[in-house]
Formats: structure tokens, C-alpha cells, sequence
């Protein structure tokens, strides 16, 4: 942790918990789901699996994690307790701030296509897809190779994102700039509009292509209004 404030204030107190870095984007991981280190990561790609270690110590040692074993060597499942829970509407407060005030060419200064995927897949809803397997394929003309093309692969109701071919058909491929896909994903401007100005192109069966904005599940924080530019 890092040292005190030296102040009795509850404010003060809490903030000496939380507000190290990354603690609060760790906490944000959980609280929509993730449970093992390794989803962890996924969700803040930037951070050391070493500084990720020691934030979840100390979140335990705070009482805000519980760590369970799930009875397979070295796996744990890493759980809020009430205390975390408790956590979430400042998660969600921190959240609305930003999407409301901070402008938007600085939320987009950061791109980062692991993130984004990663995000976008725990909000696709499988439902809104036909039965059997589908496979979503995005690519990013302008980065390296190596982060250029990734998969969605919904099947049973349940949906894997892979950065690697997953040797499946394609039925549906969006291309489009990293910035495009992160500011329709963040709400900052639309699907329709992007897709209409040819800066989104999708290709596979009219069916797909008309139901993305039905299965593309948008950020939580995408529907608030915005006060900047």
C-alpha cells in the first residue's frame, strides 16, 4: 500500500485502500465477472501478472477479495467479498464522470485492441445469434499483424474470443480503424453513421450484417450523455 495520508477522515482512509494504481480497474474486473488470474490480466493487459500478484494480496489483506480454491494446482478463483461489492457504485460513479466530462479525443488517446475485444465479447449476447456456430471476424487494417485480426466464436450460448485463427468459417467480418471500433463501442458516435460513411465495412449475409447492432453489445457507460466535445 502506499503510505498514509495521516488523516482521520473516511475519505482519506478509503483512499488509501483503493486508489493505488490499477487497484481500481482490478476491481472493476471483478465486478463485472472475471475470477481467475488469468481473465484478470486480460482485463488490464498494461499490468504486470507481478503488480497484478501483489494488488490482489493487498485487496485480501484489506478484506475487500476473498481467494477460494477451485481444487485444480495453482488455480484460484479470486471473489469479492461485501466489503468489494460495496465497491461498485464508485466503480460505476468513476465511470459515468468520465464518460460525461473527460473529452473525447483523451479517452481515445489509449487504444487498445486486447482490451476492446476482450470488453466486447462479455457484452455480445449470443441469443441474438442463429443457431449453431457463428464467427465473427474483426480486423484492424492498421495495426502490426501480430494485433490485427481477432475472432469471436459464439457457440451454445456461449461466446470465445481468439486472437488466433480458430480454423472456423468466417460469417460475418468487420473492418474498421481501432479509433472507429473503440468510439462506437464507447458510444461516442454510431454504427449506423460509421457503417454509412464506409469507415465500418461489414461483409457476409444481409441477416448478419443488419443484426450487429442487436448482438454488439455496447459499453454500459455508451447510453450517458455526454458534456464535451
Amino acid at each position: 500500500m502506499s503510505s498514509s495520508y495521516g488523516q482521520f477522515c473516511p475519505v482519506s482512509m478509503a483512499a488509501e485502500v483503493v486508489c493505488s494504481r490499477w487497484t481500481m480497474l482490478v476491481v472493476r474486473e471483478m465486478l463485472c465477472g472475471s475470477t481467475r488470474f488469468n481473465d484478470l490480466r486480460r482485463g488490464v493487459p498494461r499490468m504486470s501478472p507481478a503488480l497484478l500478484s501483489k494488488r490482489l494480496k493487498e485487496l485480501e489483506q484489506a478484506g475487500i477479495v476473498r481467494v477460494e480454491p477451485t481444487g485444480q494446482p495453482g488455480i484460484n478463483d479470486y471473489r469479492l467479498t461485501r466489503a468489494g461489492e460495496e465497491l461498485r457504485g464508485l466503480v460505476e460513479g468513476l465511470g459515468t464522470w468520465g464518460q460525461r466530462w473527460v473529452e473525447s479525443n483523451l479517452s481515445l488517446k489509449n487504444l487498445d485492441p486486447s482490451l476492446l475485444m476482450w470488453d466486447m465479447r462479455r457484452r455480445v449476447d449470443p441469443k441474438s445469434f442463429p443457431p449453431g456456430r457463428t464467427v465473427v471476424h474483426f480486423h484492424y487494417p492498421e495495426l502490426d499483424e501480430e494485433r490485427q485480426d481477432w475472432w469471436l466464436v459464439v457457440a451454445d450460448g456461449t461466446v470465445d474470443l481468439c486472437l488466433h485463427d480458430p480454423g472456423y468459417d468466417v460469417d460475418l467480418e468487420l473492418r474498421a480503424p481501432l479509433r472507429v471500433m473503440t468510439a462506437i463501442w464507447m458510444g461516442h458516435c454510431s454504427l449506423r453513421a460509421e457503417m454509412a460513411a464506409g469507415t465500418l465495412e461489414a461483409h457476409g449475409p444481409p441477416a448478419l450484417v443488419r443484426s450487429i447492432s442487436t448482438w454488439l453489445g455496447l459499453s454500459s457507460f455508451a447510453p450517458i450523455k455526454r458534456e464535451v466535445a
